[in-house]
């Protein structure tokens, strides 16, 4: 079967960030760039399932700036077989992405999509669910253990209360989880075996209408995290319901 990973480009999760001076958006000039991890973990399954014998062929797609091949060479060096990427803004919301993955997959044709259940800036774990909604396929969200036989899936995945045994049968759309699986390391060997493995380009507008890429959401401001934050303890749940009325004024007084 063949197997498609979406893969996001992402600033490194061990680079400190920083908020513009104006407040507007995180400051990304000469931060250093990296796979999305729940991503990454992705591209690792993939290439098990291919290492079984169970995948013929690992596709990888990016949605974002030229930039991007860079997100798609550090998957290719673990393993996968080609790549995509679909030139597009940076900030486009889950809706839009969900859109042109959704194009990518109808020309792909893939039996199973794997992607990571969220990237580390949005934080939004929509993408997954909203593709699996426009194809009409099976999904399986917050995966931590995946086994293929024939055209089934059998996918656990973390839940509140703790873990679910989901059953599916192919085409589906999987999310990963970290706990999935732990990405191999690269060797530079490897690395330099990535750069001549094949590299589609397409532009954006030409798989979905403009209007299809306009944001919904407005982002009115953002600021750091306050780093001065007091903790405090609570002995149960009756202090923490008067500490939310009394002190944070969060809650309406007690009748």
């Amino acid at each position: 079967m063949k197997v498609l990973v979406a893969v996001k480009r992402v600033v490194d999760p061990n680079v400190r960030i920083r908020v513009r001076a104006d407040g507007t958006a995180v400051d990304t000039t000469d931060l250093k760039t990296s796979i999305n991890p729940f991503d990454e973990v992705a591209v690792e399954q993939a290439v098990r399932l291919k290492e079984a014998r169970l995948a013929s062929e690992i596709v990888l797609v990016s949605i974002g700036p030229s930039a991007a091949k860079d997100t798609l060479r550090a998957g290719l060096a673990m393993g996968a077989d080609r790549g995509i990427l679909v030139e597009a803004p940076q900030d486009l919301e889950p809706l839009a992405i969900a859109k042109l993955l959704e194009e990518v997959v109808k020309q792909e044709s893939p039996a199973l999509v794997l992607l990571g259940k969220q990237s580390i800036d949005a934080d939004a774990a929509q993408c997954g669910p909203m593709l699996a909604a426009m194809l009409g396929w099976g999904q399986a969200t917050f995966a931590v253990g995946l086994q293929c036989e024939g055209n089934a899936l059998q996918v656990t995945t973390t839940t509140e209360d703790g873990s679910e045994l989901i059953a599916l049968e192919l085409p589906a759309v999987v999310t990963a989880d970290l706990r999935l699986a732990d990405p191999r390391f690269v060797t530079l060997p490897l690395v330099m075996s990535a750069r001549r493995k094949p590299i589609a380009t397409f532009a954006a507008d030409t798989l979905v209408p403009p209007q299809a890429l306009t944001a919904r959401l407005q982002l009115v401001s953002v600021a750091a995290a306050d780093q001065k934050r007091q903790v405090a303890i609570m002995a149960d749940a009756a202090q923490l319901v008067d500490c939310l009325r009394t002190q944070a004024k969060v809650l309406e007084p007690a009748p």
